[in-house]
């Protein structure tokens, strides 16, 4: 249960303050965006009020926080990683860094083994409807 509850602060945090900062920027902010940063703003900003339902659904919105560990781990791994190694770090890439290292924390509370269970080795979803019994094909709700 305490893996819960500190998932739930989790999802509080980036609702919270991720959340705060850039809705300050979509909503107020004005002038001209690039749309790499249109994009990135609106995804994020997205990402936030999604978060909200993570409070109330801590395991259903798991993939959320999923794509949060993925991307930031990516970001970190594959683009700042290089950079650094390479002594090719800008000032952008390092105020990226210091927003994505928090990933660390989310890698200690995910509920690893849960994550293993719910989405490896649970049988996924049938592509089609079995023909069997029940209502006729395309009928009800799968």
């Amino acid at each position: 249960m305490w893996r819960i509850h500190l998932l739930r602060l989790q999802y509080l945090l980036i609702a919270g303050v991720m959340g705060f900062f850039v809705w300050q920027q979509v909503l107020f902010e004005t002038g001209p965006w690039p749309a790499p940063r249109v994009i990135a703003k609106s995804m994020l900003a997205s990402l936030a009020l999604l978060c909200l339902l993570g409070l109330r659904y801590p395991l259903r919105m798991l993939p959320l926080m999923l794509l949060e560990a993925l991307w930031k781990t990516v970001a970190i791994l594959l683009i700042i990683l290089p950079a650094w190694l390479a002594h090719r770090m800008t000032p952008e890439l390092q105020v990226l860094f210091f927003e994505c290292i928090g990933i660390v924390v989310l890698y200690l509370v995910m509920p690893w083994r849960y994550v293993w269970v719910r989405y490896f080795r649970h049988p996924g979803e049938a592509w089609l409807r079995p023909r069997t019994g029940g209502a006729p094909a395309g009928q009800g709700f799968p």
